[in-house]
């Protein structure tokens, strides 16, 4: 009998849920995310002293004003992390846009297309980059452009089925489903704990995958933000699962039999597929309290830790 994440790697993509490289190289997944918070921790890691004295002599050539080098130096740090991430894992790398663009379609488009110059620029391997975008009406029509010309999309802080939708009828290569968030909003709401297999997150993840595959979208889903392997073991199947070094250690460390419990080939699904217009969007997001709070709190919290980034950065210069 093999460990459960050896197991989980055959049926599933497995995904770091880091920046940290070593963390990367132990586990051995397939593709890795960044976001904010993440970047954030690894720049303050020993491994990342060089990029981070590039990043600030890279802002001091763009610009001669302090705001503006900041701002060149971030998105030069977080292209310079993702590239060297590119060198451990095969597949892709997601890299966010500034969550303060999460209600601006032409600007996310425009920081979009920046990143991804960047990472050519740096001699990145630019078809292994996916741009995290925020699950808002705006991202997503974002995400809709963007694709159109060629650069992937990662639509992240995901929680609604409505989200999901308009994400795979936007053609977004991938959607990024919060489990864990879900469930801490149900927890609190409701004051209750609950098992893996009726935990809401999961529900809604599996809702969306056999959405997806009954109506033949193409859009990848990958499970993220999870709180205990129990939530990983009822969405083993699902196309993509990105998991933290803590969560991937103890699936390392447990052997027992994972059975498969998503499958593409039979979708579960009754549902009707449905194109929502904007108004429609925003009524379903509006029914669904757990949905607004959640997505508005972590378009603060990435912008929290964006702030932090750069004010470590403006020390630096």
């Amino acid at each position: 009998m093999s460990n459960l994440l050896c197991q989980l790697k055959v049926m599933t993509k497995v995904v770091a849920d880091t920046g940290d490289i070593d963390a990367i190289s132990l586990y051995e997944p397939v593709d890795a995310t960044t976001n904010p918070s993440l970047i954030l921790k690894a720049a303050e890691l020993p491994a990342y002293s060089g990029l981070l004295e590039e990043a600030k002599n890279h802002g001091r050539k763009m610009s001669t004003k302090q705001a503006e080098q900041v701002k060149y130096a971030c998105d030069w740090l977080t292209v310079g992390i993702g590239k060297e991430i590119q060198q451990v894992v095969p597949g892709f790398v997601s890299t966010e846009v500034d969550a303060r663009l999460s209600f601006d379609t032409k600007a996310t488009i425009n920081k979009a297309r920046q990143l991804v110059e960047l990472y050519r620029e740096t001699g990145a391997d630019t078809d292994r980059v996916l741009i995290k975008i925020a699950s808002t009406w705006e991202g997503i029509e974002a995400a809709k452009v963007l694709e159109k010309e060629g650069i992937r999309c990662n639509l992240t802080l995901l929680f609604s089925f409505a989200q999901a939708q308009a994400a795979a009828e936007a053609g977004a290569y991938l959607i990024s489903p919060f489990v864990g968030r879900i469930l801490d909003w149900y927890k609190k709401a409701e004051g209750r704990n609950y098992i893996a297999s009726e935990d809401p997150g999961v529900l809604s993840v599996q809702r969306i995958y056999n959405y997806y595959k009954k109506h033949n979208y193409k859009t990848v889903v990958m499970g993220a933000s999870f709180r205990n392997t129990g939530e990983i073991i009822e969405l083993a199947g699902c196309d993509c699962l990105t998991i933290g070094p803590d969560l991937l250690n103890e699936l390392k460390q447990t052997e027992s039999i994972l059975v498969k419990k998503l499958d593409a080939d039979k979708p579960n699904c009754q549902e009707e597929k449905q194109v929502l217009n904007e108004a429609a969007f925003r009524w379903a997001m509006n029914e669904d309290a757990m949905a607004v709070e959640k997505l508005a709190e972590g378009i603060r919290n990435f912008t929290k830790d964006q702030v932090k980034l750069e004010r470590l950065i403006a020390a630096k210069l």
